[in-house]
C-alpha cells in the first residue's frame, strides 16, 4: 500500500512540476486603447487578430516596438570581397 502511495505521489508530481515552464515570446502586433500612453497589450500575432479585438472600441492596432525597432540593433552586414580572375594581356 505505501509504495501504491509513494508511486501516486510521484506521478502527481510529474505532472504538476513536468509541465514545461510559459515561453516568454514577443507577438508582433499591439492594441492601443483611446489615447493611453505606452504600447498597449501585444497579444495579436496577427493584423487581423488585433482588429478583431479592436472592433467596436475605441481603441486601434499597431507594430509592436519590439519588433520595429529590433533592426537598430543589429550590425549592418559586411559587404562580400568580389575576387576576380586577373588577366595579364601581353
Amino acid at each position: 500500500m505505501r509504495k501504491t502511495l509513494l508511486a501516486a505521489m510521484a506521478l502527481a508530481g510529474v505532472v504538476v512540476f513536468g509541465t514545461g515552464s510559459a515561453e516568454a515570446r514577443d507577438y508582433r502586433y499591439c492594441l492601443v486603447e483611446g489615447f493611453a500612453a505606452g504600447p498597449g497589450t501585444c497579444y495579436y500575432d496577427t493584423y487581423a487578430q488585433c482588429m478583431a479585438s479592436a472592433s467596436g472600441r475605441r481603441a486601434y492596432c499597431q507594430v509592436n516596438p519590439v519588433f520595429a525597432f529590433a533592426e537598430q540593433n543589429r550590425p549592418a552586414p559586411r559587404p562580400r570581397k568580389v575576387y576576380r580572375e586577373r588577366r595579364y594581356y601581353e
